[in-house]
């Protein structure tokens, strides 16, 4: 480029002043022949990669350029890429031509981007605010961006700067600068298609629009060029490219003008239902009739809505419902409110066996279907709250039974969300039924008592509940509450050293439950049935239940039972060895579970992988998130007592082996529950390990003695009926002679052969 730098300053003024003088075609085409030398020159030796960035917005010189380059560019380790954003690319869009040039030239190659998923937007917001995101967030941003790189990013910054709802102003005018530039009728247009929903159908938009068919095809085709809409993929509709500027445009809306709106679509739709597809129709007319604010219009609409996405096992659409019918629920008029009936009963609400055909729907009700849909799409802390209104009307009420059901509830939801043990809920809920006449919700409440029972305080007394609850639930036909109740019974009697008879009750309550339809308790058999035969050492057999467990539950939206059912084949899969397999199942738990439980289970199993791994600091990091999530106000044996093997297996393994027992000697002062030795023995057995590999060391003596005999008394209170436990007592045994300086390879035989 020597002796050129005059010529090059007027591409890169750092060369210094362009000359004065003539900008005529020759003087450009000198320029841009010495552009492309010096590229060639530059790029002898060495790759040179020249970057254009947002080409849709370059003038014609820098496209002219462009084109010149790519056509005469033929030596040198050169690559030029250019960028344009596909969306700003409109029909008459100067740069269409140059594009459709380039493509024909055979060393030019164009690339498609994709718009992110759902885990590439959530590696880009983790990026941008140096933290992981919490899932919920992202699943918003991801819907509201549609994968959109520099929507994400400005979403991500306004909730980070608490902008959580809506649209910051900046994006606002930036996402409404193109739809101001349409003509009056195709902004009108787009107006009438943001109110429509996510897709609006061709006949739907003309009897809202109520324009001459000509005139509304040419607003369309305004809107298609500019890429503000384009048609729907099934060809009879239109929807926007982007569902930010869909929003932008919607928010831009007055008040009444999209009350008005939406009463055309409500209207147009009941005057004609074939407008749309069937199975969209009863959805779409519960959102307009909402919309236009008519509560007599929107209240039955929006219940039958509620129906259809529970049948969908769209649980959180349906809890959306139920809280606009709430809402709705006192402007209605009295005479809408009467006449409305219930479609089924949520689960074993309500309790006095009313005939749902002759009984008004009451607003308790909506509170019960809520409470579950809330429950079941994993908004926990919306279900409580709903719960707890329930709990406060129904001190006015006098109505035992029904607050019993949402003392239930309750328990579940503090449970669920690590805010208590859910014992005292429940123990009110024993107390309202109690000497009442048998009911489903009599039945519900015993079978309640019993799982929760076999959890925390496993033995007779849970055996007797759960007997209980199958003989109440039989006497009233509560077939669901019935199969729960025995499912527990059965998971009771393997833990207790029958395990033919309890895994073949459950068997059989697995058969009855997919036969019949009971989704639900078919779920929890998914969790418990696999769980009994993990704990018994039939790891193999498991896998295959949890499997098909997994797909059960996806197939239902049953989240947080996916998210167990994942736990579960983790454990599984690193019983079998398979720990690869096992650390990719507990990730896939990880976007469906968000439960407190569930997330402890899940960074349990990870803390486990990682210790067996020799990775200590993930352990460490692993073990503390659990115990975070679990909390300190339900300390269930299935959850602290591996937890205290995980903690003595750690510590052990960093050296530090008084505080190894020192978490020992805090479980044995605990004790062990009874029917509790599937995770009693690991943790012996770790205790014993950590004390045998220490032999020897200094300052290990002191104290060996004691923490062994402590180790064979616990060892005493533990069952050996299933061939797993035997084998890990004989292991135990060799461990601790081991630690005091015996190692008969007879010990180690039996261990095997065990």
């Amino acid at each position: 480029a020597a002796g050129q730098e005059e010529e090059l300053a007027r591409l890169l003024p750092e060369l210094g002043e362009a000359p004065a003088g003539r900008h005529d075609e020759q003087s450009m085409a000198r320029l841009f022949e010495l552009t492309a030398r010096l590229l060639e020159r530059v790029a002898a030796d060495r790759t040179v990669v020249v970057a254009l960035e947002d080409l849709h917005w370059a003038d014609a010189s820098t496209r002219h350029l462009l084109a010149y380059l790519f056509r005469t560019l033929r030596t040198g380790r050169l690559v030029v890429v250019a960028t344009y954003r596909a969306d700003d690319i409109h029909r008459r869009h100067p740069l269409r031509p140059l594009l459709a040039e380039l493509d024909r030239l055979r060393t030019v190659r164009r690339l498609e981007l994709g718009r992110f998923n759902r885990t590439e937007v959530g590696r880009q917001i983790a990026g941008i605010l140096a933290a992981e995101p919490d899932p919920a967030q992202v699943d918003e941003i991801f819907e509201r961006s549609d994968g959109n790189a520099f929507f994400v990013e400005e979403l991500a910054v306004a909730a980070h700067e608490g902008c959580c709802t809506g649209l910051t102003d900046s994006l606002r005018d930036l996402l409404l600068v193109r739809v101001e530039g349409l003509p009056e009728s195709a902004q009108r247009v787009s107006r009438i298609v943001a109110e429509g929903g996510s897709t609006v159908e061709y006949r739907l938009i003309a009897a809202v629009a109520r324009l001459a068919e000509d005139d509304l095809i040419e607003a369309l085709r305004a809107a298609v060029n500019a890429n503000i809409l384009s048609a729907a993929p099934d060809g009879d509709g239109y929807r926007f490219r982007h569902s930010l500027v869909r929003e932008a445009v919607s928010d831009d809306l007055l008040p009444g003008e999209r009350s008005r709106l939406n009463r055309r679509y409500a209207e147009a739709l009941e005057a004609d239902p074939t407008l749309v597809a069937a199975d969209a129709r009863v959805m779409r007319l519960a959102s307009y009739w909402y919309h236009a604010h008519d509560a007599a219009k929107a209240l039955p609409a929006v219940l039958d809505a509620s129906v259809t996405a529970r049948r969908r096992h769209a649980f959180s659409e349906q809890l959306r419902l139920l809280e606009r019918a709430m809402e709705l629920w006192d402007t209605a008029p009295e005479d809408v409110r009467a006449a409305l009936r219930p479609v089924d009963y949520t689960e074993a609400f309500p309790p006095c066996g009313c005939d749902p055909a002759t009984t008004p729907l009451r607003y308790l009700d909506l509170m019960a279907e809520a409470a579950v849909a809330g429950r079941l799409a994993g908004e926990r802390e919306r279900a409580l709250k709903i719960t707890k209104r329930a709990l406060h009307l129904l001190e006015e009420e006098g109505d035992p039974v029904r607050a019993a059901w949402f003392w239930v509830m309750r328990s579940r939801l503090v449970q669920a969300l690590a805010r208590g043990n859910g014992w005292q809920e429940l123990a009110t809920a024993q107390d309202l039924v109690r000497g009442l006449p048998p009911s489903e919700v009599h039945a519900d409440v015993l079978a309640h008592v019993a799982n929760w029972s076999m959890v925390h305080v496993p033995g007779p007394d849970a055996f007797t509940a759960a007997e209980r609850a199958v003989e109440y639930a039989r006497m009233v036909g509560a077939r669901e509450t019935e199969m729960s109740a025995r499912l527990t019974l059965g998971s009771l009697i393997v833990h207790s050293g029958d395990l033919e008879a309890g895994l073949k009750e459950m068997f059989e309550v697995r058969r009855q439950t997919t036969e019949n339809g009971m989704t639900a308790i078919a779920a929890r058999v998914y969790v418990n049935l696999p769980d009994a035969l993990e704990a018994v050492g039939r790891s193999a057999e498991a896998v295959p239940i949890l499997e098909e467990g997994v797909a059960h539950t996806r197939k239902f939206g049953l989240l947080d039972s996916e998210a167990w059912v994942w736990g579960n084949l983790a454990e599984s899969l690193f019983s079998l060895g398979r720990w690869d397999e096992a650390a990719t199942a507990a990730g896939k738990s990880e976007h469906v579970g968000q439960s407190a439980k569930s997330r402890g289970f899940r960074a349990t199993l990870r803390a486990e992988l990682a210790l067996a791994r020799g990775d200590l600091a993930e352990c460490g990091s692993q073990l503390a998130a659990a115990r975070g999530h679990f909390g300190t106000h339900d300390r269930a044996p299935q959850h602290e007592m591996p937890l205290a093997r995980i903690s003595i297996g750690l510590t052990a393994g960093e050296g530090r082996l008084l505080d190894a027992r020192a978490a020992l000697q805090s479980a044995l002062d605990e004790g062990f529950p009874p029917d509790t030795q599937r995770y009693g023995w690991p943790l012996l057995l770790t205790a014993a390990a950590a004390e045998a590999d220490a032999l020897g060391l200094p300052a290990t003596d002191a104290g060996r003695a004691e923490i062994l005999q402590g180790i064979r008394e616990a060892a005493k209170t533990l069952t050996t009926n299933a061939p797993v436990w035997h084998a890990h007592e004989h292991w135990v045994r060799a461990e601790l002679l081991r630690a005091e300086g015996y190692s008969d390879p007879d010990d180690w035989a039996a261990v095997t052969a065990a």
